[in-house]
């Protein structure tokens, strides 16, 4: 299986984007993904990002960055998320990325800690993400960039925590522009079977994030690698594999050993 390996830009050695593609290629990683601030901010890396591409960068991706997402229980807080995530899928494309990624919500509730009961009905939730899907998805496709969809666990979100309801909801859009993405760390928690559900959500999972089962960099924990390699090897994922997690020591010491661990599971 050949993978296309990348890291979040905040994990790499580096002064700017040229200098973290160098130590990224140094280590075994392919990509950057992007981290794209809110309040319009990220509209101002475009030059930035121009030139890293220009210079030869490959950027994988942009995963927003806010405290307030798609979800949010505010009307205008959704609509802030919206805006935003216009802003990361057009200028990802300019990038040569594949695509912009949210939750449908970071730290809003739990169903897991007190009240335990959300202000929202589950109805309710569904008909506001599928609206902020449907946004996001026709921007997309104009722009010519998807939407990455990622469920988080429980306790950091109560909507969207597994594979299946992410493909319930992309599957209901039906717009190509919104995919899902998987996160290791987070499918650790919720899945009952990773490997199983990567398989079930084949035509829809579209990009994943690496995390150990302590939230390090592959090999820092006992998460199960070679189920999931061998499961992305047998549905023919072909989409990027990017590492969004802390380090458990300096990143010369710790990347170099976590590419080694995936690139042998995938026989590379």
């Amino acid at each position: 299986m050949e993978i296309k390996l990348g890291a979040q830009e905040q994990m790499l050695d580096g002064s700017d984007l040229v200098e973290k593609f160098r130590f990224a290629q140094a280590v075994g990683i392919d990509g950057i993904e992007l981290r794209g601030l809110g309040d319009g901010k990220f509209v101002e890396r475009r030059d930035e990002v121009l030139a890293a591409r220009r210079a030869g960068v490959v950027i994988s991706s942009v995963c927003v960055i806010m405290d307030h997402f798609i979800g949010d229980f505010d009307a205008e807080r959704r609509r802030d998320a919206i805006d935003n995530m216009k802003i990361l899928l057009s200028v990802i494309t300019d990038a040569g990325g594949v695509g912009a990624i949210t939750p449908a919500a970071f730290g809003l509730f739990s169903r897991r800690l007190p009240p335990f009961t959300p202000p929202r009905s589950e109805a309710e939730d569904r008909k506001i993400l599928l609206e902020g899907l449907f946004a996001l998805g026709e921007h997309a496709a104009k722009a010519g960039s998807l939407v990455l969809l990622e469920p988080i666990n429980r306790y950091e979100d109560y909507m969207v925590n597994t594979l299946a309801q992410a493909a319930s909801l992309v599957q209901e859009l039906g717009m190509p522009s919104v995919v899902v993405m998987g996160d290791t760390f987070h499918m650790s928690i919720e899945e009952k079977d990773v490997g199983a559900s990567l398989r079930q959500h084949r035509d829809v999972v579209r990009h994943i994030h690496l995390g150990d089962s302590n939230r390090f960099e592959p090999g820092a924990g006992h998460y199960d690698w070679e189920g999931t390699i061998g499961a992305l090897s047998e549905i023919e994922y072909s989409g990027w594999m990017v590492m969004e997690c802390g380090l458990s020591g300096p990143a010369t010491e710790v990347l170099p050993g976590a590419t080694q661990l995936l690139r042998g599971l995938a026989g590379q």
